[in-house]
């Protein structure tokens, strides 16, 4: 018996390290072949190269318009994940605390939007109406209206499992609706709202669809145009383009490796707890 639990053991974990091998590889390419020569490149191998192009970063930077895209993205990214946070924080609170008919029906129809897909035909009318197509505060104002079904569904059942005896003893001590919120409530929500953080900051920052149809300028477009335009002009160059995706990449890991001992926590919670 256990010699057969142990042959068990040692099966899940060589499928473990084939599947993590199956899921690393991949950039592992990447990164090896941004630092060779454009002819090494095309034979996109794991051989080392014998001296590294670090140059291929530098050309990447100045002919790729690294730095306005690489602003653009965190830009959009940060400033909708704040917004999605903290606005989706306020509603699922509200609407978790009075359960009315009205706060059902919202938090249902909010929640619907989970389901819907995204009708970019409708979505170019209204924003040319309100002169937001084509504008860094539209795509924002985009991405936040987006994540909010999301956003609301996980933070809403974490903000349930709160006891509202905390509410009730800190409007005894005079504690306005405001201050109870980002006093109290606030702090208690740090996992799930880690967790609803990195997943949005993630989303917008490798979303590929929603700029290319509602961004025209070239000055306004997040990293991911940018790659897609570079990928045109050098696309005989796979050393200047893994090195493009490098860059892409690596702020999107280094998020997802600070947060992710939150993310499991956050979903399990708002899941189960709601």
């Amino acid at each position: 018996m256990k010699k057969r639990r142990f042959a068990v053991a040692i099966a899940k974990q060589i499928f473990a390290v084939a599947l993590s091998l199956t899921i690393i590889m991949p950039f592992v390419i990447i990164l090896i072949n941004s630092l060779k020569t454009r002819t090494g490149a095309l034979l996109m191998d794991l051989s080392l190269p014998k001296v590294p192009v670090w140059q291929n970063y530098q050309v990447v930077v100045e002919r790729g318009k690294l730095f306005i895209s690489f602003f653009n993205s965190l830009l959009y990214a940060t400033v909708s994940t704040l917004g999605t946070v903290v606005l989706t924080a306020l509603a699922a609170y509200v609407m978790s605390r009075r359960r009315t008919r009205l706060t059902r029906f919202l938090y249902s129809f909010i929640v619907f939007g989970i389901m819907l897909p995204t009708n970019f035909v409708a979505l170019i009318k209204v924003m040319q109406l309100f002169g937001l197509i084509n504008t860094r505060v539209g795509i924002i104002a985009f991405y936040i209206a987006s994540n909010t079904a999301f956003a609301t569904f996980i933070i809403y059942g974490f903000v349930s499992s709160i006891p509202r005896a905390m509410d009730e003893s800190a409007a005894i001590d005079g504690a306005k609706p405001l201050r109870l919120f980002f006093s109290i409530i606030f702090p208690l929500l740090q996992p799930v709202l880690v967790t609803t953080a990195v997943l949005t900051f993630l989303g917008i920052w490798n979303d590929f669809i929603t700029p290319l149809y509602l961004l025209n300028r070239s000055t306004a477009w997040p990293m991911t145009l940018s790659i897609y335009s570079f990928f045109g002009r050098f696309q005989q160059d796979w050393n200047l383009v893994f090195a493009d995706i490098v860059l892409t990449c690596v702020p999107v890991m280094a998020i997802y490796l600070v947060g992710q001992r939150y993310i499991v926590q956050g979903m399990t919670a708002g899941a189960v707890k709601g």
